[in-house]
């Protein structure tokens, strides 16, 4: 499995866990608590990228770090 950042929130409108690979645009997912949302993200990770791939678009290498945002 790839090691990107997953960021995992609480988001009051969907009533949901929201996980989020900020190094993938736009691959969420969500769930009822975190492990869902955790496993729900580890499933669609593979999904984005082969989607990506098959539209000849760039996938990003994993940082392996700790994104900071300002």
């Amino acid at each position: 499995m790839h090691r990107y950042e997953i960021i995992l929130y609480w988001r009051n409108e969907d009533q949901a866990v929201i996980a989020e690979a900020p190094e993938l645009p736009g691959c969420m997912a969500h769930g009822d608590n975190r492990e869902e949302a955790l496993k729900n993200i580890q499933d669609v990770m593979p999904f984005w990228i082969d989607t990506a791939c098959e539209l000849g678009r760039p996938v990003p290498q994993p940082k392996g770090e700790r994104l900071v945002y300002a």
